[in-house]
């Protein structure tokens, strides 16, 4: 058994992938991370439209030390300041810096704004469990300040910027809840008064799909009643409007940024080498460049040779593979290149709209395609008590349709346009 020591920042799907096959083989590992809880990111967007509590997709990382079965796991609360590489030691804002013999960085990633004036400031995400709650309050206190205005003329906007994933997903259960629960939830409220709109700047939805899904994809989001905009730019977002790149004004109450993922700026302090949308430079075997015993995995890493999709399923690989490169090289074996084993990927639209692109070439939508990534989704998710409280929640929400689309509901909140409007009186 090894006593080596290893230090985990990050406790998502590679950081805790890696930890349990440490831990499995005889190393001590602690977990650090500004969150008390993991998050499973690819729900989020349930958590934003009302159908997940956020407990349902968060699971706790004491409860993931205290339930390791060798016991030497442990958790540290606390936001990462530095790292002392000469000392192999991890700086954090609370208690005395962390020692390693092997540190593995594992941050994941947030919002990417490309420097898009106003997004940062004006946009709101879903990459957090805290983000997802404050869009799915200000949604439906908007919906029913509508409700209770009965003025026909009054309108409530959603801008999704970004037409991967996360932007089909969320505009899609939007416009669901629009076309099919407006009329019986908000009677007050005419369907075409709750307006979803989805911003792509490519011309096409979901980029590494196929191309048949792709078209599939956006004629159910038609269906559902969002207004794709493809080929369209943003070129800034204020509190009330976004402004396009052609020279076109939207006026809105909320703008979700789903557009795409960046390193955390507090990494930039840390020394360590960072290349594209600033990830950590990796090399073959995820080693950061020029630094002794520190490895970078999951979203937050890039290999210049060999760049990976920022997904859940290369997170994890990369998890599994540092692990066998740190017990490599305590036996004094070299390192293994990592090989990403593509198995496909998915995305949801909507109540039994879905598209599957397995690696094998097998390509599926519609209801055999969401009952898959029901339960893909239901499967990777931490803890018993979740699965079943997830699949709980699923559903009453799709047999209690549409009158379950509000379900689950928060405190008011006011949308950045009227508190632009409240500020400017």
């Amino acid at each position: 058994m090894s006593d080596s020591n290893v230090v985990i920042i990050g406790g998502g799907f590679a950081g805790l992938r890696a930890g349990r096959m440490l831990t499995g083989a005889g190393h001590e590992v602690t977990i650090i991370d500004r969150h008390p809880y993991t998050t499973f990111q690819p729900l989020l967007y349930q958590v934003a439209t009302g159908g997940l509590n956020p407990g349902d997709v968060t699971y706790s990382l004491r409860r993931w030390a205290s339930n390791n079965p060798s016991h030497l796991a442990s958790f540290r609360r606390a936001t990462v300041t530095g790292i002392d590489q000469e000392n192999k030691r991890v700086l954090v804002s609370r208690g005395a810096p962390v020692p390693y013999d092997k540190l593995v960085v594992a941050t994941g990633v947030g919002a990417n704004f490309f420097g898009v004036p106003g997004a940062e400031e004006h946009s709101r995400q879903i990459y957090t469990r805290g983000q997802s709650l404050e869009v799915r309050d200000i949604i439906f206190s908007g919906l029913e300040s509508m409700a209770a205005d009965a003025d026909p003329d009054r309108r409530f906007c959603v801008v999704v910027v970004g037409g991967g994933p996360t932007g089909v997903e969320m505009a899609g259960t939007l416009a669901e809840m629009k076309t099919q629960a407006l009329p019986v939830l908000y009677p007050e409220i005419g369907v075409d008064n709750f307006h979803v709109v989805l911003v792509e700047m490519t011309d096409r939805l979901l980029g590494p799909f196929d191309r048949k899904l792709q078209r599939y994809t956006r004629r159910e989001l038609a269906k559902r009643g969002v207004d794709v905009r493809l080929s369209t730019a943003v070129k800034e977002v204020h509190a009330d409007r976004v402004d396009f790149a052609d020279g076109s004004t939207l006026p809105c109450d909320i703008v979700v940024w789903a557009s795409g993922v960046g390193a955390h700026k507090a990494v930039a302090d840390w020394g360590l080498p960072q290349g594209r949308g600033g990830r950590i430079k990796v090399g073959r075997d995820l080693q950061v460049v020029g630094a002794d015993d520190i490895y970078a995995v999951g979203d937050c890493a890039i290999c210049e040779d060999d760049p990976q999709p920022q997904l859940a399923s290369p997170a994890i690989q990369m998890g599994e593979q540092v692990a066998r490169n740190i017990l490599a090289a305590d036996a004094g074996l070299p390192a293994t290149d990592f090989a990403y084993h593509d198995k496909g990927t998915m995305a949801t639209i909507g109540r039994n709209a879905a598209v599957v692109q397995l690696s094998g070439g097998l390509k599926m939508t519609g209801l055999p395609a969401w009952l898959t990534w029901v339960v893909l989704h239901l499967a990777t998710l931490l803890g018993g008590r979740n699965r079943v409280s997830a699949l709980i929640n699923i559903a009453v929400r799709y047999f209690a349709w549409p009158k379950s689309a509000a379900g689950i509901i928060g405190d008011a909140a006011d949308s950045p346009a009227q508190r632009a409007h409240r500020d400017a009186e």
